[in-house]
């Protein structure tokens, strides 16, 4: 047996240094490599003796110098935590905390404990950024401030005489409300239980009776017309389609619009009383196009110009004589289609405003906005009568309820807010969806039931009061981007990011 095949690694190296001189032993042990020992070592690899796998190395030099970079770098931070004076009011760190987006207090902490967080965490972030917060926090205080300011202009003669026409068109209609809530009031309790429990009972089965392919790109919105017999689709193609319901048939695409549309809503007299050749459709897109339709042509009767900006919404108001739009110049305005003119712009929102609806008698309009709040406004008078501040971000749907005195929004914080304008607050907020909601609308007969769509793919039924869910309609496989009612109540229409509309029926 010899030396060289079975002698063990430390015998081999115990030979190899051996053979060096004692000086280059020690500077070896050392990790001071000479020529002499950086050859000797060269030779140990190539010969086996000193084996390195895959030509791993690791660099000690590198790791103590990162080591002792972290070492330096808390040893900094410590002089700086020291030199940081902290408030010793509880009340003032507990502020400072959560200016700074940490939590107020953490499980068993005291106050010196949290004084010493406060310190700990100024001395990594900077006390700028305490100061930095507060300056946040102003400029957000300001903000908010702006937000409830209304800025009133002066309007045309026109103007005048159309708040004085809206007046004497809302108040019949107000009375006639009133009269119908006293007569449901008078119907006995156990009846009317029996009513909604039987309509809920009915929601509960709604299926999805038709799914129909709209247009190549994602639909943003649908309409039923007032005779429930039609429904029209909005495109991000620029196009508008006319279908015929409940069977879902093609009858004509409308054709002018160059961008994404962003709303098509019916006159409320058409398909009922409107002459086909009269305008029946309004429409607006993202390049600040509003247009008229009829119901003979695939092409616009007239076009409404004067918006700068992205025009989010059209709606029509119950008369039928004027049209709102919204707009992402901050303002929205009115239209009167009598005497073709604007009469009213109106500001009063920090941010592009995003929907508008009107009241049912036609004396308010509602807007959402980005900037997070609302707006009610008395068309007759011209003021802002309720500020609607509570969702945490942009509003995307209102809706007026038929009762005259609640109102919902929806908003890309995931929640629907119900608000009462009799007591000019929120009286509920539901957590509806866990995305975006996009769309909120009650039924638009009674008023029992709210839907809501969203981001996650769904819609969502609501009693009302209540505010329970009684149904999910699942079936879309993109964004729900729009939603409608038919006014004999029969037929629920979804559009959605999937490019497809879906009709949904009781059983």
């Amino acid at each position: 047996m010899s030396d060289d095949e079975d002698a063990p690694p430390v015998k081999r190296a115990v030979i190899f240094y051996g053979s060096l001189e004692e000086k280059e032993r020690e500077r070896l042990a050392k990790g001071e490599f000479g020529s002499l020992g950086k050859d000797a070592i060269k030779a140990a690899i190539e010969s086996g003796n000193i084996n390195i796998a895959g030509g791993d190395t690791f660099d000690i030099e590198e790791h103590i110098s990162e080591h002792q970079a972290e070492v330096l770098a808390e040893f900094e931070r410590r002089k700086r935590a020291r030199q940081i004076n902290v408030s010793t009011d509880d009340a003032e760190v507990r502020a400072c905390l959560r200016a700074l987006g940490e939590p107020v207090t953490l499980f068993g902490e005291g106050p010196a404990e949290r004084r010493e967080r406060l310190r700990n965490i100024l001395s990594v972030v900077g006390p700028d950024a305490l100061k930095k917060s507060k300056k946040d926090d102003e400029k957000s205080k300001k903000s908010r401030e702006e937000c409830q300011t209304t800025w009133y202009h002066e309007g045309p003669e026109s103007l005048r005489a159309a708040r004085f026409w809206i007046a004497q068109y809302s108040l019949p209609r107000a009375l006639t409300r009133l009269e119908e809530e006293r007569q449901y009031k008078a119907i006995p309790e156990a009846s009317r239980t029996a009513q909604k429990q039987d309509l809920h009972k009915r929601l509960r089965s709604l299926n999805n009776f038709c799914s129909q392919i709209g247009d190549d790109r994602p639909i943003s919105f649908c309409q039923f017309s007032p005779n429930s017999k039609l429904l029209v689709t909005a495109s991000w193609t620029g196009l508008c389609k006319l279908w015929a319901v409940p069977d879902c048939n093609y009858i004509r695409t409308l054709r002018g619009h160059c961008t994404n549309v962003g709303a098509i809503v019916f006159h409320p007299q058409s398909t009922i009383s409107l002459d086909e050749k009269d305008v029946n459709l309004a429409s607006c897109a993202a390049d600040g196009s509003v247009k008229l339709w009829n119901l003979e042509s695939d092409e616009p009767v007239a076009d409404i110009e004067g918006h700068g900006m992205r025009v989010a919404r059209v709606a029509w108001h119950p008369s039928g004589r004027f049209l709102g739009t919204t707009c992402y110049d901050h303002s929205w305005r009115l239209w009167d289609l009598e005497v073709q003119e604007e009469i009213l712009h109106q500001e009063g929102h920090s941010k592009g405003v995003y929907d508008i609806a009107f009241h049912p008698d036609g004396s308010l309009t509602g807007t959402g906005g980005l900037d997070a709040f609302g707006r009610v406004w008395d068309l007759r008078t011209g003021r802002c009568i309720m500020f609607l501040e509570g969702h945490l971000k942009e509003i995307y749907g209102v809706s007026f309820s038929p009762n005259g005195y609640h109102m919902a929004t929806g908003s890309g914080d995931n929640t629907c807010k119900v608000w009462d304008i009799r007591q000019r607050r929120c009286v509920y907020t539901i957590p509806a969806h866990q995305n975006l909601v996009s769309g909120v609308k009650f039924q638009p007969s009674s008023g029992m039931y709210l839907l809501t769509t969203a981001y996650d793919n769904t819609a969502k039924v609501w009693t009302h009061p209540g505010w329970s869910p009684v149904k999910t309609l699942a079936g879309h496989e993109g964004k729900v981007m729009g939603v409608d009612i038919s006014l004999d109540g029969q037929l629920i229409a979804t559009c959605s990011y999937d490019r497809t509309f879906k009709l949904w029926m009781a059983e």
